[in-house]
């Protein structure tokens, strides 16, 4: 829907002196940038918040107002101007991508501070072994949530599930070691283990039983689905693997 010839709105939003509602201050933000004129009515204490609550009977603020008619709420104003609203529950694959993209810039700027050429067979060993630590990184963040997640698809959690626990310690130390070419008789055992495991797990949930599922590996909060980016995780790190034990450089 398309906004009225005449751009007023009215926006009632939690400022409080403990709180500032986030989504007010992006709905003052859209309607500016759309051109509308404002009243901004702060609401600043939890009574006050109910009571407004309470008199229109909606569960939430901020709420707009635009031309006396109520909007609703961010999603709702955005919806009203014809912007695209994120769905929460909707599954995708940035975050992984996120990961790939930076881990190849810190590879292209190690070479550069090693003085090596940045297009390599060094910068791609690296840009695996730093992709392996910044996903480990991730999984960090709240292990058994991740463990619990893993417990979906791996073939040896579900077997061993303080596999699960222990994974994100194992992709880091091999990623760190593999990054560092230290101790090879201890990474490369381990990235082939975990990668290649993974790696069935993957195709055996997706390829082969056709599972719709989430995958962990950026961690157990994630929406990125179980899929051929997961499988292509678990792959690098058996083909770094495999790279190293061959000693190509």
């Amino acid at each position: 829907m398309t906004s009225p010839a005449h751009k007023s709105a009215s926006l009632y939003r939690m400022v409080m002196p403990g709180h500032i509602c986030p989504y007010g201050v992006k709905a003052r933000w859209l309607l500016k940038r759309r051109g509308y004129s404002i009243d901004d009515h702060w609401l600043t204490t939890r009574a006050e918040t109910d009571a407004f609550k309470a008199q229109h009977d909606v569960k939430t603020t901020p709420q707009i107002f635009i031309n006396d008619q109520r909007i609703g709420g961010h999603d709702d104003l955005r919806r009203y101007l014809g912007l695209k609203v994120k769905d929460p529950k909707a599954t995708s694959y940035v975050p992984v991508l996120a990961v790939f993209a930076v881990a190849a810039l810190l590879a292209l700027a190690v070479n550069w501070l090693t003085f090596l050429p940045l297009i390599s067979f060094v910068t791609l060993e690296r840009f695996v072994a730093i992709a392996m630590m910044l996903l480990a990184m991730l999984k960090l963040q709240d292990v058994d949530r991740f463990a619990t997640m893993f417990l979906n698809y791996d073939l040896l959690a579900r077997r061993l599930p303080p596999y699960g626990q222990a994974y994100p310690f194992l992709e880091l130390g091999a990623g760190l070691l593999m990054l560092t070419r230290a101790l090879d008789w201890l990474s490369i055992p381990v990235a082939l283990f975990i990668g290649g495991i993974g790696a069935v797990s993957v195709f055996k949930a997706v390829y082969l039983e056709k599972r719709d599922l989430k995958c962990a590996c950026v961690g157990g909060n994630s929406n990125v689905p179980l899929g051929f980016v997961s499988l292509t995780e678990n792959l690098m790190m058996v083909a770094m693997a495999l790279w190293m034990l061959a000693g190509v450089h």
